[in-house]
C-alpha cells in the first residue's frame, strides 16, 4: 500500500505540473515562454521559476498542515496538491481581469481616437492624447507610447504595446491602427468607429457565453472541494475517523479511490466547461 500511495502521488504531482504549466505548445516555442508570457498577461511580476516555487511551497504547507489537522498522510495529499494549484488561481483571477479591464476599454477608446482624428488630430497625435486622458486601462498600457514613438517610430511603438499586453483582441485593433497610420487617407475615422462598434458586439457575446457557464464552473468545484472538507473536519474531531483513515490499510483505500473519482470528475467537469482561449495570430503565441 505504501508503494500504491507513492505511485498515486508521483501520478497527482505529474498532473498538477501539467496544470500549472500548461498544455504543451506545438509550435517552435518552449513551454516554459507560454507561461512567461500567461504572467505577463497577469500584470503579476514574477518570473516562471519564481511562480513554480510558490506553488510547491503551497503544496509543502497545505500537506503539513492536513497531515497536522488529520492525522493522516494520505488524507492531507490530496487537498495539498489542490493548494497548489492557488497561485495559478490567484493568478488567472488576475489575468482575467487585466485583460477584461483592456478589451472593455477598447470601444471607448476607439471612439476618442475616431474624435481625436475627427478633429484633426494626426492618428499618432491622437494616440497620445489617449495616452494621456483615455480610459484608465488604456492609459496604463500606452504610458510608453510617447517615449517609444520618439525614438523608434509609432509602428514600433504600437507593436512593444501590442507585445506587452499579449491579448488576442487587443492584437486585431492596434495591428488596425498599425495599417491606419501607414496608409492613412480620409477613411480612417470611420474605419474606427465600426471597429469600436465590431469590439462592442464581441464583448457583448463573450459576456454572454461567460454568465451561462458561471454556475456549472462554481458547482464543479464544489463538488470536489466539499467531501475533502467534511473528510479533513471528521479525522480532526472524531478519534474513530482519525485512526481508520491514519492508520488502516482500508482507510488509505478509500481516500486513494475517492480522490481518484474526484479528480476525474474534476477534469472532465472542467473540459466540458473549458473556454477555448483565442490564439494569437497576429501578435504571436499565446
Amino acid at each position: 500500500m505504501t508503494a500504491l500511495t507513492a505511485l498515486l502521488t508521483g501520478i497527482s504531482v505529474f498532473y498538477v505540473a501539467g496544470a500549472l504549466l500548461g498544455r504543451p505548445e506545438r509550435g517552435p516555442r518552449p513551454r516554459r515562454d507560454s507561461l512567461r508570457v500567461w504572467l505577463v498577461q497577469a500584470g503579476a511580476g514574477v518570473t516562471p521559476p519564481q511562480f513554480i516555487l510558490a506553488s510547491v511551497g503551497a503544496i509543502g504547507a497545505a500537506l503539513l498542515i492536513a497531515w497536522g489537522i488529520s492525522g493522516s498522510l494520505v488524507v492531507g495529499l490530496f487537498p495539498a496538491l489542490a493548494a497548489g494549484l492557488a497561485p495559478r488561481a490567484y493568478f488567472s483571477g488576475l489575468r482575467r481581469r487585466r485583460l477584461a479591464e483592456v478589451r472593455q476599454a477598447w470601444p471607448d477608446g476607439l471612439r476618442d481616437l475616431a474624435a481625436g482624428v475627427g478633429s484633426g488630430l494626426s492618428l499618432a497625435q491622437a494616440i497620445s492624447a489617449l495616452a494621456r486622458d483615455g480610459p484608465a486601462p488604456l492609459r496604463t498600457a500606452f504610458a510608453s507610447f510617447d517615449l517609444i514613438s520618439r525614438i523608434h517610430g509609432v509602428v514600433p511603438a504600437l507593436v512593444a504595446i501590442r507585445d506587452d499586453l499579449a491579448d488576442p483582441a487587443s492584437d486585431r485593433i492596434i495591428e488596425v491602427l498599425v495599417v491606419a497610420h501607414e496608409r492613412g487617407g480620409p477613411l480612417t475615422r470611420q474605419l474606427l468607429v465600426d471597429l469600436a462598434d465590431a469590439t462592442t458586439r464581441d464583448l457583448w457575446t463573450a459576456e454572454m457565453i461567460r454568465t451561462d457557464q458561471l454556475e456549472q464552473k462554481i458547482n464543479a468545484r464544489a463538488v470536489f472541494a466539499l467531501p475533502w472538507l467534511v473528510l479533513l473536519f471528521l479525522t480532526a474531531t472524531v478519534p474513530e475517523y482519525r485512526a481508520f483513515y491514519g492508520s488502516t490499510q482500508l482507510g488509505t483505500t478509500v481516500v486513494v479511490v475517492g480522490a481518484v473519482f474526484s479528480g476525474a470528475g474534476l477534469w472532465l467537469a472542467s473540459r466540458l466547461s473549458r473556454d477555448e482561449e483565442e490564439p494569437r495570430i497576429l501578435g504571436g503565441a499565446t
